[in-house]
């Protein structure tokens, strides 16, 4: 990685290559529950088309691919584990088959990542897609984000969630 006499990085730091794999793979999955299609056909559109790449004079940033592919193969392979994990997690009279698809794939990924990527911290997992949130939604769904994720982090990360007064 080189910098220039003004601070500025010629290239994205791994982290912001990981936030940016985090945005795709809730597209992907968007796409892929919207649009259909195979999975592996999903990804490699992804990698080869858009990941650090321009579409259609939108300029996606540089991802860490390998996270990306975790991600989505992750989502699809635990979605039977992950599902019941958000249902629950919902507001008792808002099923996720109501929830909007954007924000359900931001929810999987989410609830993936705690389950399955112990190596990055749980508040950095919510906060990492309560940002995503932001980039598609003004509103509530940040704090729906947040708040669903910690329902889930506080079941399935209870060392780093230990419960109040505990």
């Amino acid at each position: 990685m080189n910098d220039d006499r003004s601070g500025a990085r010629s290239e994205p730091r791994p982290a912001n290559q990981r936030g940016a794999a985090r945005l795709a793979a809730v597209q992907a999955l968007y796409q892929l529950e919207i649009g259909g299609g195979d999975l592996m056909e999903v990804v490699q559109e992804f990698e080869a088309f858009r990941l650090g790449k321009e579409l259609d004079g939108f300029e996606y940033r540089q991802a860490d691919a390998g996270w990306f592919r975790d991600i989505v193969g992750g989502v699809v392979v635990e979605q039977r584990t992950i599902d019941p994990m958000v249902h629950t997690a919902l507001v008792e009279d808002w099923p996720l088959k109501r929830v909007d698809a954007t924000l359900r794939a931001i929810l999987r990924c989410g609830a993936y990542e705690l389950l399955k990527r112990g190596d990055v911290p749980g508040r950095v997992i919510i906060s990492e897609y309560i940002d995503v949130a932001r980039a598609f939604f003004e509103d509530d769904e940040p704090r729906l984000v947040n708040g669903v994720l910690d329902r889930i982090a506080h079941e399935v990360r209870p060392d780093e969630f230990p419960k109040e007064g505990a």
